[in-house]
This record gives C-alpha cells, structure tokens and sequence, in this order.
C-alpha cells in the first residue's frame, strides 16, 4: 500500500471520528436539553411549590470595581424576586471565592442585603467554583433537597441535570431579561460543558472543598468569611 493510499485512508478515518464525536455532543446536548425543559417553571409555578429549602442563585462574573455584571444582576433580581414572593425564605449565592482578590458571593450577598433581604437569610458558598461544585455542594453541606436555580436559560439545563443527578429536587426559574454580549461564545461552551458534567454525574469526583455540615434551615451570617465569622469559615473550607 503506498503512501498517498495511507494517507486517504487516514484522513477518512479521522473525518469519521469526528463526525461521530460531533454526533455524540449533539445527542447528550439534545437530551439534557430535553429532560431539564419542564423543569423550568414560572415564578408563581415556584411560589406554588411549597417545602423549597433554598433559592440558589449561581454566581458569574463580578466586575474591576466589584459590583456585578449585567448577568449575575439580572440572576440577583430574579432570586429577590423570588424570596420576597415567598418561594423560600432562604437565598444560597454560590460562586468563586478562591482567591483574596476576586469575590463573588460577598458581592452577591451585600446586594440581596441592600435590596432588605435580612443578612441571616442569606448563606454563601464560597467554592461554588462550577455548577458541578455548586450542586455538591448545596446537597453535603448545605443539605438541600429541593431547591430552585436561578441562572439565564442556556445554563439552566445543565445546573438542573446535575442537582437531579445529586438527588435534589430541582426546579429552575430562569433569569433572561434582555440579550448579553458573547452569547454566541457561552452557548459554545455550555456545548461542551454539558457532556463533561454528564460524566461527572457518572463518576461523581468529590469537589475541590467539603467540610462540616451548615443547613440552610440555620442562620446564613455562619457562612460570613469577615469579622467574627471568618476564622470560623476558613476552617470548614480546609
């Protein structure tokens, strides 16, 4: 077999994969879609609920200045919405707090607080640093069973497959008031995000931080990591 035979060959081989791979992210990506669509629902479909242990509200990026992007606002919003429409009377920010100079939950936190929502109905997660994190999170250590997501729709089928696959029952209310910028990148992304977090729903590895229990049904100023409140905190975290 000469060379130019090989190399045709080779080609078709590689072209085959690749249609095949493609396929495989379309079918996951179709089916989580699929599956998670009733589970978004209207806020007064949530606020009929009834026994909802928590609002989540996941956490995206918090600008220079540290107020919030036009994203997590419009998430923020949607949760106080929900809290003061009584769907729960317990907010969950989950987001990236893993480095001194970048905060999310703090931020999340203090706008829910300015919007007269009381500090000790407010609990942070401070490793929500995926949407996989976050969901094995809520479940170990804040011991949510049935819950309410808010995040924009092209997120949601993924947070809600993942707070399914942990146990939890979970609802999403979604928070998509007006078109954002790169959207065509996101949805890109969430592509192949999907697949990944449907095998880490398989494989279930553990998050980067566990640590004691903090049941939202407490008091939310436990999960504060400033004065009084932050030894505390960074010792559940380790």
């Amino acid at each position: 077999m000469d060379k130019k035979t090989i190399l045709k060959k080779a080609v078709k081989m590689l072209l085959v994969l690749g249609l095949a791979g493609c396929l495989v992210l379309f079918l996951i990506n179709l089916y989580m879609i699929r599956r998670e669509k009733p589970n978004i629902i209207s806020a007064d479909d949530a606020a009929a609920l009834g026994d909802v242990d928590c609002i989540m509200v996941l956490g995206c990026s918090v600008r220079p200045d540290g107020t919030p992007s036009g994203m997590l606002r419009d998430r923020l919003d949607k949760g106080i919405e929900l809290y003061e429409g009584g769907v729960s009377d317990r907010l969950l920010m989950s987001g990236d707090h893993g480095r001194a100079n970048y905060d999310e939950v703090n931020r999340m936190k203090q706008y829910a607080i300015d919007a007269g929502i009381p500090s000790g109905d407010i609990f942070m997660d401070h490793a929500g640093f995926s949407t996989y994190e976050s969901m094995y999170r809520a479940r170990d250590i804040f011991q949510v069973k049935k819950i309410i997501i808010v995040t924009q729709r092209y997120h949601m089928y993924r947070a809600l497959y993942v707070a399914r696959a942990m146990g939890m029952e979970a609802y999403g209310v979604e928070s998509d008031p007006r078109q954002y910028g790169g959207q065509k990148m996101r949805d890109l992304r969430e592509l192949l995000a999907r697949p990944k977090d449907l095998i880490y729903t398989i494989v279930m590895p553990k998050p980067t931080y566990l640590g004691d229990a903090i049941p939202v049904s407490g008091d939310g100023n436990v999960t504060n990591d400033k004065e009084e409140n932050r030894d505390r905190n960074e010792s559940v975290q380790k």
